[in-house]
C-alpha cells in the first residue's frame, strides 16, 4: 500500500489519509451514503482543501468493497487499482467526472470523485408519475443536449492511445450538473487497449461486465467487448431518451421486455411515434421540428443497435452527427444552458457536512445546489455475464 501510494502521488492524484476520509463521511455514516453498487459504496463528505480543489468542497467518496486474498491476489487487486487511477488521471473532458484523490490507508482502497449535484440521467427520464417526487422529465432540447455531449465524452475515451472502453455506459452513469449538463462516471473501471494495433483487445480490469438491458449481444457469444459495445449500450440510452421507458420492464410483453426489442421493432417498422414520451411533445408550437428531430435520433439509436459490431457506427460518428441534430433545432444556441429547462431541479441535503459536524440528520440542510439521490454506482452492474439478459436480447443485423 505504501508503494501504490507513493505510485498514485507520482500520478498526480493526491492521497488521503484514511482518517480524512473517515471525516469527511462521519465515519463512513448511512447518513452520508448515496448508494451501493457491485463493487463498493458511495458516499457525500466534504475534505480539507487540496492543490486540486482549493477550497473544502463536496466530494464524491467510493469505498471500493473489501474482498479476502492472499498475498499474490492482493497485490495483483493493488496493481489493478493502481491501473485505473493512471487510467482516469489521465483524461481531462468537461463530459467525464474528474478524480479527485484516492486513499490507500489501512487497507483500504477508495477513489474521490468530483460530486456532480442533479442526480442521474435515468431519474430525470423516469421523474413524474408515481416515481418522480413531482419533478418535470427533461425536455427535448435537454436530451439532445445530454445525448450529444455524453456521445462526444465516449468518443473522447476511444479516441485516447490506446483507448479506453468504459464498458457499462448506461442512463444511471450520466450525471446531470446543476444547468443538466452530462458528467460519465464510472470510465474509471474501464478496460484500456492493450496497445497501439491492438484496439480491440483489453488489460484484465475489475469493471463490471455490463448491465442487463444494455450489454451487446454479440459479447454472449464472443465474450469480447470492444469500443463498439459502447456504442450498443449509448444505443439503449438513446432509446431511453425518446421513450423514457424503463430499460428491462417485465410488465410488458416478453418479445418487448428488453426496450432494444422494442425500440428495434417500432423504429424498423417506421412506428417510432408509438413509443415517443409524451412528455416531450407538450412544448407548444415545436411538435413539427420535435418529431423530426426524434426520428433522426431514433434512426441513429437503429443503427447503434445492430446485432454484429461491423454495422455499427463508430463513437465518433454518433457523436458528429447528434451534435448536427442539436444544432439544427429552431433558435438553437449550444452554449446555452438555459434553453434546457426554465430552472434547473435541484434538492437540498438534510444532512450537515461541515468538516466538524457530526453529521445528524436534520441538524442543518447543506446549500443548495446538492441533491444525496441514486448515483452513478449500479446496483445492477455484474462482474459476470447475464445469460438471463439472452433470451430477448434483439438478434438484428441493420
Amino acid at each position: 500500500m505504501r508503494l501504490l501510494s507513493e505510485a498514485a502521488t507520482s500520478s498526480g492524484v493526491p492521497v488521503y489519509s484514511y482518517a480524512e476520509v473517515a471525516r469527511a463521511t462521519n465515519s463512513f455514516s448511512h447518513t452520508h451514503r448515496l448508494g451501493t453498487g457491485a463493487y463498493g459504496t458511495v458516499y457525500v463528505g466534504k475534505l480539507p482543501s487540496s492543490s486540486i480543489s482549493p477550497a473544502a468542497a463536496l466530494v464524491a467518496i467510493k469505498r471500493l468493497r473489501h474482498r479476502h486474498h492472499d498475498d499474490d491476489d492482493e497485490a495483483a487487486a493493488a496493481a489493478l487499482l493502481l491501473n485505473e487511477i493512471k487510467l482516469i488521471s489521465s483524461v481531462s473532458h468537461p463530459n467525464l467526472v474528474r478524480l479527485l484523490g484516492c486513499c490507500l490507508d489501512r487497507g483500504e482502497q477508495i477513489l474521490v470523485y468530483e460530486y456532480v449535484p442533479n442526480g442521474t440521467l435515468s431519474q430525470h427520464l423516469l421523474a413524474g408519475g408515481g416515481n418522480g417526487g413531482g419533478r418535470r422529465r427533461l425536455t427535448w432540447r435537454a436530451r439532445l443536449g445530454v445525448a450529444a455531449e455524453t456521445a462526444a465524452a465516449i468518443a473522447y475515451l476511444h479516441g485516447m492511445r490506446p483507448p479506453i472502453f468504459h464498458r457499462d455506459v448506461k442512463s444511471s452513469n450520466i450525471l446531470l450538473d446543476g444547468e443538466l449538463r452530462p458528467k460519465l462516471a464510472d470510465f474509471g473501471l474501464s478496460r484500456s487497449g492493450s496497445a497501439a494495433g491492438e484496439a480491440s483487445r483489453s488489460h484484465v480490469s475489475t469493471a463490471p461486465q455490463g448491465t442487463p438491458g444494455y450489454v451487446d449481444p454479440e459479447y454472449h457469444q464472443s465474450f469480447h467487448l470492444s469500443d463498439k459495445s459502447d456504442v450498443y449500450s449509448f444505443g439503449v440510452v438513446l432509446l431511453e431518451l425518446i421513450t423514457a421507458m424503463k430499460v428491462v420492464d417485465f410488465d410488458r410483453p416478453p418479445a418487448e421486455v428488453n426496450l432494444a426489442s422494442l425500440g428495434l421493432d417500432r423504429i424498423g417498422k417506421g412506428k417510432v411515434a408509438e413509443i415517443v414520451d409524451p412528455a416531450i411533445l407538450a412544448a407548444a408550437g415545436e411538435e413539427e421540428w420535435v418529431m423530426a428531430s426524434v426520428r433522426h435520433v431514433s434512426e441513429l439509436a437503429f443503427r447503434c443497435l445492430a446485432f454484429h459490431k461491423d454495422a455499427r457506427p463508430s463513437m465518433s460518428e454518433v457523436a458528429d452527427e447528434l451534435r448536427q441534430i442539436r444544432d439544427a433545432a429552431p433558435g438553437s444556441d449550444s452554449g446555452e444552458a438555459g434553453s434546457r429547462l426554465s430552472r434547473p431541479i435541484m434538492m437540498d441535503v438534510q444532512i450537515d457536512l461541515s468538516l466538524d459536524g457530526d453529521g445528524t440528520v436534520g441538524k442543518k440542510a447543506a446549500v443548495s445546489p446538492v441533491s444525496v439521490q441514486e448515483v452513478w454506482v449500479s446496483d445492477q452492474s455484474t462482474p459476470s455475464t447475464n445469460e438471463g439478459s439472452m433470451r430477448t436480447m434483439p438478434r438484428f443485423v441493420a
